[in-house]
């Protein structure tokens, strides 16, 4: 599927309208909870060329690194702590447009300029969340947000434990 992963030319919101249609196709066929999010980090990262692209999964009191896209990451994250931790205990998605400005910012990799994390849900619970960084000041907005969160919504389907 890989080779086959259409980037298309036009603006954002046809972009992750494309980008949709091609992980529901993807997770649509694997069950496996880990496999989707990697193609699915593989895949929002090569259509959009953030800095950092990957996901972070609830273990305990704590968000452990999962499959990503970019340079070295953060390897733990506590409940309620920086971007990542504060959007799994608000249970909201963050969109930080300057994350220098975000109380408890936790600084993986200071070419990090701005950054949005989704939570990920199975049932009525956050079993993990999308974390996206940019190097750019600004480059996450309610279209990013919007799409994002169907993304994230494909990730436990109907065939995944």
């Amino acid at each position: 599927m890989a080779e086959n992963l259409i980037i298309a030319d036009g603006g954002k919101e046809e972009k992750y309208s494309m980008l949709f249609k091609q992980i529901e196709a993807l997770v649509a066929g694997e069950s496996d909870e880990i496999a989707n999010m990697a193609n699915a980090a593989a895949m929002i990262h090569a259509t959009f060329g953030f800095w950092w692209t990957g996901f972070y999964r609830v273990n305990g009191n704590q968000l452990v690194l999962g499959p990503f896209q970019g340079p070295l990451a953060c390897s733990r994250i506590g409940y309620g702590k920086g971007v990542c931790g504060t959007a799994w205990k608000e249970q909201t998605t963050q969109v930080v447009a300057d994350v220098e400005l975000f109380p408890g910012h936790i600084a993986c990799s200071s070419l990090s300029r701005s950054e949005i994390v989704v939570p990920v849900w199975r049932g009525d619970k956050v079993v993990a969340v999308l974390d996206i960084d940019s190097e750019h000041l600004a480059t996450f907005d309610d279209i990013d947000r919007t799409w994002l969160e169907k993304i994230v919504g494909l990730l436990y389907t109907a065939n995944m434990g």
